[in-house]
């Protein structure tokens, strides 16, 4: 009982990893002896991210843009000449976009959709041999999508394509698992509350502890442990019978009405 939590010797792969909750994820997994390839756009920022991540063990970052088909088969086709199987699929690599809706343009849903719900589901079809080979019917292959809680609740501003791309990505999430259990392959996703980003930052205004009590019960954003140890318990032996659910990680934001219910 006591190994029902180990990650050790598995290869992960985090779109998005270079920062947020991609790199809380990355270095959760490291820490605990994951081979961990992180991806992300902006090379320099991927690269430090990576140095940072490598002091802890086997970090390897891949500059990759999942916002085209091209950008996903470059980097499954990387991911294939390097491993032979991979463990953790953790979709994380997102974007967002707020417009009044009057004005709402065509690029500003297409961007984040084409990242937030397109993405996961081709870099999952793509990289699905690797994961079949790290399969194992007491230990499945783990696809991890990151999805939001504002892909179950209104959030209040004008992110129509967001809250969109995220409600897809809880519905696909049940699809795939149903459609991949018998491959031993299990799917599900983490909703996240608030956590502090570069994404989510401007919300904040300077004052994180006034905007935690104001926006969740439990008076804090979410931290690193949070993050990954959520997608630890998720990518280990202890919820090797749990597939196509999300679980939320939110500090009770949902379960008391949404962000800022009281006013």
């Amino acid at each position: 009982m006591k190994n029902l939590f180990s990650v050790e010797g598995k290869v992960a792969v985090v779109t998005g990893g270079s920062r947020g909750i991609g790199a809380m994820i990355a270095q959760g997994f490291v820490e605990n002896g994951v081979k961990t390839y992180i991806t992300a756009r902006k090379a320099d920022e991927l690269e430090q991210t990576a140095k940072e991540l490598s002091k802890y063990g086997e970090c390897i970052a891949i500059v990759a843009d999942l916002s085209t088909m091209e950008g996903i088969t470059a980097l499954s086709d990387e991911i294939k000449s390097q491993e032979r199987q991979v463990d953790i699929l953790v979709n994380n690599a997102g974007a967002a976009w707020g417009e009044d809706f009057a004005t709402f343009s065509e690029n500003g849903w297409d961007k984040v959709m084409n990242l937030n719900a397109k993405a996961p589901f081709f870099m999952t079809q793509q990289l699905l041999p690797l994961l079949e080979a790290g399969a194992k019917k007491m230990d499945p292959a783990r696809v991890i999508n990151i999805s939001s809680i504002n892909g179950l609740n209104n959030p209040g501003v004008s992110t129509f394509s967001y809250s969109s791309s995220k409600a897809a990505v809880i519905q696909m999430t049940r699809h795939l698992a149903a459609d991949l259990v018998e491959k031993h392959i299990n799917v599900n996703s983490i909703a996240p509350g608030f956590f502090l980003s570069k994404m989510t930052e401007f919300s904040v205004d300077g004052d994180t502890d006034a905007f935690a009590k104001k926006m969740v019960p439990m008076n804090r954003l979410g931290t690193m442990e949070d993050a990954a140890g959520t997608a630890i318990y998720l990518s280990s032996r202890a919820s090797a019978w749990v597939t196509g659910h999300t679980l939320v990680l939110d500090g009770g934001t949902i379960a008391s009405g949404g962000y800022g219910a009281e006013d």
